[in-house]
């Protein structure tokens, strides 16, 4: 009986909308104009959040990063007290590699500045120098399209060596393979190593190799004075072994740059301890509020278009007045005329519904091949929303029609 209901209830639907395709199509245009501002903002949100999220797993999850201000806190507020504090040094780079027990990798780096790199008769200007530890490429899972990052020796004895980005290589190089040739940087001259892979230049990328120079530490200390207070650029970082927790390794790093920098016991710490999770609650509440302006945006075209097809029932209601009491009359119980209007509103709401999908994909497609860094994608998660949503409008919409439907008199409804 009610495999019959509902396919005499999709019926009646098609019918509606083959008979008055004008009045069924204008009815259901609001919902799928809220279908459409609901489903487009969840995936643009998801396809926002997802490259976020997977630029931020370059830096890891299990690495905390010591800098003079917190990640969390408008440096604004305590400016000075934060730009009194010292950079994170060398010296506190050794002395966590050495005391350290539940750190995999500790990595420390110099932003030296923007340079001119050469080779030949070509230039390159602005390439990003970068003098860092031999940990620096394992600790942010550096890919090369060719050759291979500094040895330890190398770093130790500060040998004359660069690793450069894709960019710098093709600029520099054009067609040429960069490994083992001889470049001038910043008046010395030294060895092409290696070539990272291309980062590319996707619309949230927090660590950009394409256009960076990166030397050894102690080929840096050839190139500048890297203990001057005029480099900011300073970055240390520990990665914690499997099996750590972070506040363990959280309370080792305190324990042993404390000591290194010869706090009292009283004295507040003088850097900051940054992890990337310190950032997920702000994406969330960031993302949540976008979905939120989705909801509420689309939520207004869903109330019309709920009235509308609400409208549509009534009508349909109203014109098979005589049809329900002949049912009524030969034994339909009122459940049944219920939900066969109750269901043919569900169907006519999924239709408007799809219609706003179709057209949120068509929309993600032209996007997506508009912007060659950027992708924009319908989740079969979203369309779940979409269709539950026109789901529940179809249910609000139909549930009043279709009560009135299943009250009728079969009597005063045939004579009708």
């Amino acid at each position: 009986m009610i495999y019959r209901v509902f396919l005499d209830s999709v019926r009646q639907a098609i019918q509606q909308l083959q008979a008055n395709r004008s009045r069924t199509f204008l009815s259901l245009l609001g919902v799928t104009i809220g279908i459409f501002c609901i489903i487009s903002v969840f995936s643009a949100v998801d396809s926002l959040e997802r490259d976020i999220r997977t630029s931020f797993k370059k830096l890891g999850d299990d690495v905390i990063y010591i800098s003079k201000m917190p990640w969390l806190e408008d440096p604004n507020r305590n400016f000075w007290k934060y730009m009194r504090r010292p950079n994170p040094s060398f010296e506190d780079y050794l002395s966590l590699r050495k005391k350290m027990t539940n750190a995999e990798l500790v990595s420390y780096s110099v932003f030296v500045g923007a340079k001119t790199i050469k080779y030949g008769s070509s230039a390159v200007n602005g390439a990003i120098i970068v003098a860092t530890t031999q940990d620096y490429a394992e600790m942010f899972g550096m890919e090369f399209q060719k050759g291979r990052f500094f040895s330890e020796f190398e770093h130790q004895t500060g040998s004359d060596r660069v690793v450069i980005g894709h960019s710098v290589a093709e600029n520099l190089f054009g067609k040429i393979d960069p490994i083992g040739r001889t470049v001038r940087l910043m008046g010395r001259k030294a060895q092409v190593v290696g070539v990272i892979e291309s980062t590319g230049e996707a619309l949230f990328n927090p660590i950009r190799f394409d256009w960076a120079v990166i030397v050894s530490y102690n080929m840096g200390k050839k190139l500048a004075n890297l203990k001057s207070d005029r480099f900011f650029g300073t970055t240390l970082n520990v990665k914690a072994k499997k099996g750590i927790e972070m506040d363990q390794l959280r309370d080792e790093v305190t324990v042993a740059l404390r000591s290194r920098r010869k706090q009292r016991p009283k004295e507040e710490n003088n850097f900051s301890l940054n992890e990337l999770s310190l950032l997920s609650g702000i994406l969330d509440q960031f993302f949540g509020v976008l979905n939120g302006i989705g909801i509420v945006i689309g939520g207004f075209a869903l109330l019309v278009g709920a009235f509308s097809v609400a409208n549509i029932m009534f009508v349909s209601v109203k014109e098979r007045t005589s049809q329900i009491g002949v049912k009524k009359a030969l034994g339909a119980k009122p459940n049944i005329i219920l939900l066969e209007f109750l269901i043919e509103s569900i169907i006519l709401c999924i239709i408007g519904g799809l219609m706003g999908i179709i057209i949120v994909f068509g929309l993600m497609q032209l996007l997506t091949s508009q912007m060659d860094n950027f992708n924009f994608v319908l989740s079969a998660e979203n369309i779940i929303y979409g269709i539950f949503i026109s789901t529940i409008i179809g249910v609000l919409s139909g549930i009043i029609p279709a009560y009135f439907a299943a009250r009728l008199d079969p009597v005063i409804a045939i004579r009708k």
